[in-house]
């Protein structure tokens, strides 16, 4: 069953390729959505796909590219979306 998560990654996650980090995965395991940060020095990850490939991603974004050091991901459900690809902003 296909679902879309909205994930928050906290730390140092901005400056260090977390976002292409971040679509170099989803793309890997299929996932449609986006990475972008935000003012408060976050990361959102909106990431679409079936149940495997997003418990995948979660475990990535909770390790992240080798400069970055996370201290927390938040996840969240959010009504589905059928995106056509994974994009960085």
């Amino acid at each position: 069953m296909k679902r879309c998560v909205r994930f928050l990654v906290s730390g140092k996650v901005q400056g260090v390729w977390y976002r292409a980090g971040a679509q170099e995965q989803a793309l890997a395991f299929g996932i449609t959505g986006y990475a972008r940060n935000l003012p408060t020095g976050q990361v959102e990850i909106l990431a679409c796909g079936d149940d495997d490939p997003l418990t995948k991603l979660e475990a990535w974004l909770w390790q992240g590219p080798a400069k970055a050091t996370v201290s927390e991901v938040t996840r969240n459900e959010v009504k589905f979306r059928d995106l056509p690809d994974f994009r960085t902003g």
